[in-house]
């Protein structure tokens, strides 16, 4: 088998998860898509520059973590506006957007054409802010048929809104069976960006 696999992480970016996710990621030379809270990439100004350093791509998330259908056309314009700028306070300019919980609305597709952002769904979801074992996110994937050219993979590098979990060491420990699981099946790891993803 050949093809790209998206490896994508949400919430962050975190003092703690981040960095060593970051190191895990390196030791592969794999490379991921990072959906980022933009305060949190202003209080991390470093762990941005790394992300870009490695070849990593910056997406936007979100400045408030809130579900689109909760807000006002006036603010999630607002939403999108202030997080776009201070992603560009801290060198990154986002090509890529997904919503909080990946619930998008009809502002949130004419924001993303206007900004010449690409939004990005997922179709394999490890549910990691459940608190499960590496091993248990794995094996529930593995039981949907593994990865496969195009998926896009969605984890959490920061404990966000709702998560049943302390930390992110499942999802580093995931991260890196994944890794094994796409060189053994002849797929590349890329950003979001340089794949087609099923469910672009």
């Amino acid at each position: 088998m050949s093809g790209t696999v998206a490896l994508t992480y949400d919430d962050g970016p975190d003092a703690l998860w981040t960095e060593r996710l970051l190191a895990v990621l390196r030791e592969s030379g794999a490379r991921a898509t990072f959906f980022v809270i933009a305060p949190h990439a202003v209080t991390n100004p470093k762990l941005i520059e790394a992300m870009l350093a490695d070849g990593h791509e910056v997406g936007f998330h979100c400045y408030r973590h809130v579900r689109h259908a909760e807000q006002s056309e006036g603010e999630l314009t607002s939403d999108l506006a202030i997080g776009l700028r201070q992603l560009h306070s801290v060198g990154s300019s986002p090509r890529a957007w997904r919503a909080p919980w990946g619930r998008e609305t009809e502002v949130t597709r004419r924001l993303a054409a206007r900004h010449g952002l690409r939004l990005w769904g997922w179709n394999l979801d490890s549910h990691d802010w459940r608190g499960d074992s590496a091993e248990q996110m794995h094996a529930a994937m593995l039981a949907q048929g593994g990865l496969r050219d195009g998926d896009v993979v969605l984890m959490h590098d920061g404990v966000g809104p709702g998560a049943r979990r302390s930390g992110c060491a499942e999802t580093l420990t995931l991260t890196r069976l994944l890794i094994a699981e796409a060189e053994r099946e002849g797929l590349a790891l890329a950003p979001v960006s340089e794949c087609d993803g099923v469910l672009a």
